[in-house]
């Protein structure tokens, strides 16, 4: 017994301490041992099947063929048609989300391997299979059309897809006063667009599932109601975080990971925000222009860096904010790719990156919420919120974004 402010205090693990109530150290490391143990077995297996159920963000996604219809005042006119030429041959639709999983994937890996002048005498090949999906029309009739010519990339980064140009040529009837575009919907969506005699671009519309296109007058398309190209570009932009933009996705749900507090999400998601959109705008004016096989590697890595922060601290510390602000504008570079791939025309420049960017907000806002409310909203109060969620998920984000990392840069 001892004796503490003239009172007798009983020695702990002493005779008068029942068994329960006595302090054992090294059981207690112990405990504390297995249960490190334990979450490190817990955040390994969840890794590993992160690892194994998702794709490679945006890598091989089967993107919307870009069409452009050259129209003439004589009569013929030129089509031409941005599109990944393996995924075609290699008949790999839209159904699939990423081409990794499709039935032809072996065929699709083996022509992205291609040189330009194999890839292309495999396409010819196909071409006559591939042009019974077109559809122009002027009326009931259907007019034909040639392949003049293919314009494919030298091999370069495989972990993104190869985007080739193939040139058509047509005529329309003489007195014909509109047309119609249909492209199969085992081909994939289009974005059509058309060029009047005097060359100006105007955007037609997105068309999914083998869609018709409205009548486009024979003289040029008329510009789309503004309200609805801003609502088309707000849809454009929130589908490119939810569902198709995993790695944006990944990068978020770091930033949420990091404390439950609504003090440093705040602090974050306003840095990222502020930073893409500014590089969103400078990307599609063409003010800065950086390759996808650096910005793509580096998005990649920027998850990895938020996830490994989280293990390390659950605190906002001064320079995580600027770090996130220079990760946004990588993120923003990203986000300029998509609209510059669709070719907004200039006239739309400023709804087109409006309503894109609110719909990256709204896509990025939801994931937070979704997050929140399986996570945060039951669980933040909670002791164990961090040991046994955040710094879990937080080592399947980063270990994610390392193997995108590894692929993006060395095995590409």
């Amino acid at each position: 017994m001892t004796r503490r402010a003239g009172k007798r205090v009983p020695r702990a693990g002493g005779l008068g301490t029942p068994e329960r109530f006595r302090i054992n150290p090294a059981g207690k490391r112990e405990a504390m041992a297995g249960e490190r143990s334990g979450g490190l077995v817990r955040c390994a297996c969840l890794a590993w099947l992160m690892l194994l159920f998702a794709p490679p963000a945006e890598a091989h996604e089967v993107r919307p063929a870009i069409v452009t219809i050259a129209l003439h005042d004589a009569g013929p006119f030129e089509i031409d048609i941005k599109a990944n030429l393996e995924a075609l041959i290699a008949g790999i639709g839209p159904q699939h989300k990423d081409t990794d999983d499709a039935p032809g994937a072996a065929t699709y890996n083996g022509l992205r391997r291609l040189p330009p002048d194999e890839l292309e005498a495999r396409f010819r090949d196909f071409s006559a299979a591939w042009l019974t999906g077109i559809a122009l029309r002027v009326g009931d009739q259907r007019i034909p059309l040639t392949l003049s010519r293919v314009d494919i990339p030298p091999i370069g980064n495989t972990a993104l897809p190869r985007i080739a140009t193939v040139e058509l040529a047509g005529a329309m009837p003489v007195g014909a006063q509109s047309f119609t575009w249909a492209y199969d919907s085992g081909f994939g969506s289009s974005v059509l667009r058309t060029r009047d005699a005097s060359g100006k671009l105007v955007a037609v519309g997105w068309l999914t599932d083998g869609a018709v296109s409205p009548a486009v007058p024979a003289t040029g398309a008329k510009a789309q109601e503004p309200s609805k190209t801003f609502l088309d570009y707000i849809g454009l932009g929130f589908t490119h975080i939810v569902p198709k933009g995993l790695d944006h996705i990944l990068f978020v749900l770091g930033l949420y990971f990091l404390s439950p507090g609504l003090r440093p999400l705040l602090t974050q998601v306003t840095a990222f925000t502020l930073a893409h959109s500014l590089t969103l705008g400078l990307g599609l004016y063409g003010v800065i222009a950086v390759s996808p096989a650096i910005v793509e590697p580096l998005i990649a890595a920027s998850i990895v860096y938020v996830a490994v922060e989280n293990l390390a601290t659950s605190r906002l510390m001064p320079w995580r904010p600027l770090v996130v602000f220079g990760f946004g504008l990588l993120h923003g570079l990203g986000f300029a790719g998509v609209l510059h791939e669709i070719g907004l025309p200039r006239a739309d420049y400023i709804l087109g990156l409006v309503g894109f960017n609110l719909g990256v907000e709204g896509g990025q806002l939801t994931v937070v919420a979704l997050a929140w409310a399986t996570t945060g909203l039951w669980f933040s109060n909670r002791a164990w919120f961090r040991h046994r969620i955040a710094r879990p998920a937080s080592c399947c984000i980063a270990l994610v974004g390392a193997y995108w990392t590894i692929e993006r840069v060395f095995l590409s």
